[in-house]
């Protein structure tokens, strides 16, 4: 499957954003899909997962409450909505996806997005 995200930009402090991930060449739907992170000079980190039909979501500790994942598969697209954004949420964000694994760990999933860039003024 490929995986194309979308939605990245400069925000301020408090402001929202919505990021897509939009995937191709598979059936989308038989994928758990997760959202990870990272900051300059950082590793690569855990924002936030969802269960194939969507039925399950799990999240990072620093965004409960402020982000919710979400997934269309009749679009073939995931989301991330980010409210009440901070400035240590920038980074870049990509999507993730793979068909055995639900979790946080990055290595665990097989297919990639490119990312988009989320950069948070203060």
């Amino acid at each position: 499957v490929q995986l194309v995200e979308s939605g990245g930009g400069l925000v301020q402090a408090g402001g929202s954003l919505r990021l897509s991930c939009a995937a191709s060449g598979r059936t989308f739907s038989s994928y758990f899909m997760g959202w990870f992170r990272q900051a300059p000079g950082k590793e690569r980190e855990f924002v936030a997962a969802i269960t194939a039909s969507g039925g399950r979501t799990d999240y990072a500790d620093f965004v409960k409450g402020r982000f919710t994942i979400s997934r269309d598969n009749v679009k073939d697209t995931g989301y991330l909505q980010m409210n009440s954004l901070k400035p240590e949420d920038t980074a870049v964000y990509y999507c993730a996806a793979n068909t055995n694994y639900y979790g946080t760990r990055a290595y665990r999933y097989d297919y990639w997005g490119q990312g988009t860039q989320v950069t948070v003024s203060s």
